[in-house]
């Protein structure tokens, strides 16, 4: 996988988590859900990470928590 598909599957995973929509997490985070959207859907695939903490906050983790997995600390160095 590569970081954006990482991205993307673990908010739909909190937010599945959470039981959380996407207007819910818009609401809580201040994050436009067309910006929610574009992440989720391959639009924006380049999220900042001030959208990712604003999410966090919504979700009411930290940054921590959210990269905290396995699939983020065996991520390969991507080429670009």
């Amino acid at each position: 996988m590569d970081t954006y598909s990482d991205t993307k599957d673990r908010i739909l995973f909190l937010l599945g988590k959470y039981k959380m929509s996407i207007h819910a997490l818009a609401i809580k985070s201040g994050v436009a859900p067309s910006t929610i959207k574009n992440i989720l859907y391959g639009k924006s695939k380049n999220p900042g990470i001030v959208t990712i903490k604003l999410l966090c906050d919504g979700l009411g983790i930290s940054l921590f928590d959210f990269f905290n997995t396995e699939t983020f600390k065996s991520t390969e160095l991507e080429n670009i």
